[in-house]
This record gives structure tokens, C-alpha cells and sequence, in this order.
């Protein structure tokens, strides 16, 4: 598959990107005390299904993955950071809970994948702050996704604002291209990588997402094969963007 995708492909990118991001904004706002995840992943295959898009994630069997993923959406609380499942062992949200929404849809044959975080209820201080910085790495990479830098910079960018902010990225996760398949090459680091990077090139397609976390950024994974969270506890949240790279400067899908 091409790294590079043409101009049709991106108008058809730029359609299923629009749907998903109207389908996280609608689930965004369901995220309340009360709520299970349950009902959320069954809301998202609703959504989805009113779009005219089909689930990326459900049975999606990535290199590694001991079995399919079961569910539509990855829903991940508090010190989970990706990958949580919704609809097996399902969670009731509770008042302050840090809750990431991360989808991927096909539309068209065509993937795009975006993530946010936001808070059940009300937030204490350091999760707001949280949140806010893992938006800000967000933004600042998606600036510099430009022809010409290298993939590694992303990382560079993103881990110098998780620290700046008192924070810190959660080793061993990261973006990814995307748009003929959920995950393409090449892999996008969150934290500052040495040696030898891939270009970025105009008419690559790129989801981007930092993980930030409050303490330490070693990472486990759960029992249930899919499920990453923090080794010591510390919470996290997520932001992801899927963008197309431009001449002049980089175009979000997910918007």
C-alpha cells in the first residue's frame, strides 16, 4: 500500500474524517456520572452505523494481539491509557473520572482514527491540566508535520511539552499512517527517538496522538491482551488527529 495517498482518496478521508469526528463529539457529550461503557460502545455502533461507516477496531487482529478486539471504541479510565474494552467486564463512570474515547472508522474502504479526552463531571485541577497539555503536544506536532522533518521530531515535540507541563509520555505507544488500513507504517513515536527516521513527505496521511501521564511513563499491559495502563498508577489522557500533510502546512481530517 502507498505511503502516499492521492487526491481522491483524501476527499474520500476527508468525508469519513468529518463523520467520526461528529460521532466522538456526540459521545463526548454522553460521558457523565451513571454512565456504562457499555451503553457507550453500543451508542458508538449506532453512530457509526447512522453514518454509513463500518467499526475499524471490532475484530481487528494487530501484529502481536493475542486475540481480535471485541468492541467498537477503546474506552480507557483513569491510569488506562489505550485500548480499553468497553463491553466486556463493563465499567459504571464515576465523578472525575478520566475518560479517553478513541475510534477508527472505515468510510468508503478508506480508515481515519481520532481520540479525546474529557472528564465524567467535575475534574480536579492536575486532570484539567492534564488534559490541556496532552492537547497542546497534540497541536504543536501536528504543526510541525511538515515535507522535509522527520518522523522522530513529532516525538521530540510532543515529549518537550509533556515535560514542560509536568508531565510525561507513556513509553512504548504512538501514532501511526493511516487510510488503507487502520495502521500503516510509519510508526510515530511520542518521546524523542535517536537514529535513523523516516521523511515526511507531502500527501502522507498520519494520525497522531500523545499519551501523557501524571507520573512515570512505563506502560502494562492487562490481563485482557489489550488493555495498556500505567505501571504506577498515574492517570492519562489521549488526543488524536488524523491528518493529511501539505505542501504549506498539514490539513486535520478529524476536525
Amino acid at each position: 500500500m502507498s505511503k502516499i495517498k492521492t487526491e481522491a482518496e483524501i476527499k474520500i478521508l476527508k468525508e469519513g474524517g468529518k463523520k467520526l469526528a461528529n460521532i466522538l463529539r456526540t459521545l463526548a457529550k454522553e460521558v457523565k456520572p451513571g454512565v456504562s461503557t457499555w451503553f457507550l460502545n453500543e451508542k458508538t455502533k449506532s453512530l457509526i452505523d447512522k453514518a454509513g461507516a463500518k467499526a475499524a477496531f471490532l475484530n481487528y487482529v494487530p501484529e502481536g494481539a493475542s486475540r481480535p478486539y471485541p468492541a467498537v471504541i477503546c474506552i480507557s479510565i483513569n491510569d488506562e491509557i489505550v485500548h480499553g474494552i468497553p463491553n466486556e467486564n463493563p465499567k459504571t463512570l464515576k465523578d472525575g473520572d478520566i475518560v479517553k474515547l478513541d475510534c477508527g472508522i472505515s468510510y468508503k474502504g478508506l480508515f481515519t482514527d481520532s481520540a479525546v479526552t474529557v472528564i465524567a463531571g467535575l475534574g480536579d485541577k492536575n486532570a484539567l491540566k492534564l488534559i490541556r497539555a496532552t492537547e497542546e503536544a497534540l497541536i504543536a506536532a501536528i504543526k510541525i508535520a511538515v515535507p522535509g522533518r522527520k518522523i522522530n521530531d513529532i516525538g521530540a515535540v510532543i515529549e518537550k511539552i509533556a515535560r514542560k507541563r509536568g508531565f510525561a509520555p507513556a513509553r512504548d505507544l504512538g501514532g501511526h499512517s493511516v487510510g488503507h488500513a487502520i495502521h500503516e507504517e510509519p510508526y510515530i513515536p511520542n518521546y524523542k527517538m535517536s537514529g535513523k527516521s523516516a521523511v515526511i513527505e507531502e500527501g502522507m496521511v498520519l494520525a497522531i496522538e500523545p499519551m501523557l501521564v501524571e507520573k512515570k511513563g512505563d506502560i502494562k499491559l492487562n490481563a485482557d491482551g489489550w488493555t495498556y495502563s500505567t505501571k504506577d498508577g498515574g492517570r492519562a489522557a489521549h488526543a488524536e488527529h488524523t491528518i493529511v500533510v501539505r505542501k504549506s502546512r498539514p490539513e486535520i481530517l478529524t476536525l
